[in-house]
């Protein structure tokens, strides 16, 4: 989702120098990182079949800072790599909103950072079209619903409209 979404930015965003071929390239191989905070997230919470008690949910929310965390100790060991950067920011502001309401840091509209905010769309569309323990996937449709109606809440409205654009191509590899 993220490549495709990226791609189509790169070819028909109004900041399209934004999207260099290196950058594109970053944040397509950084996005399997967002989630590496999961690891200090117990089991028993990540699979738990029902709705979380408020403490599991605040626990599962300390997975942006972890993996922010695990990527800052990587880097205090190279020179600075964009690629790192870029990741450690999808890890740790994939859960912001474009409303501000979000988290770790209620960042809001653009102070979001770019790559953060593709993964966003990216990762729920991701996670309401998969099978969890506690729900069954959400259709194509019911997801891609959920996406446009979270445009300028949840997520940047020039993404959403990339996303729209680029929806049958996401569909296929849904």
């Amino acid at each position: 989702y993220v490549r495709i979404l990226t791609s189509y930015m790169q070819q028909h965003s109004a900041c399209k120098d934004l999207f260099t071929d290196q950058y594109v390239s970053d944040i397509i191989h950084a996005a399997p990182l967002h989630d590496i905070g999961k690891i200090a997230i117990p089991d028993r919470i990540l699979t738990k079949p029902g709705k979380l008690t408020p403490e599991e949910f605040d626990t599962i929310k300390t997975h942006s800072k972890v993996g922010a965390q695990i990527i800052d100790d990587i880097l205090k060991e190279v020179e600075q790599d964009e690629y790192l950067t870029i990741a450690r920011d999808m890890a740790y502001y994939h859960h912001e909103r474009w409303d501000g309401t979000g988290y770790p840091c209620n960042l809001k509209g653009p102070k979001i950072p770019l790559c953060a905010r593709i993964m966003a769309i990216a990762d729920v569309y991701d996670a309401l079209r998969s099978k969890r323990s506690y729900k069954d996937p959400f259709s194509p449709e019911e997801s891609y619903q959920i996406i446009v109606d979270g445009s300028g809440t949840q997520f940047d409205p020039e993404l959403v409209k990339a996303f729209i654009h680029v929806y049958d191509q996401i569909k296929l590899v849904s």
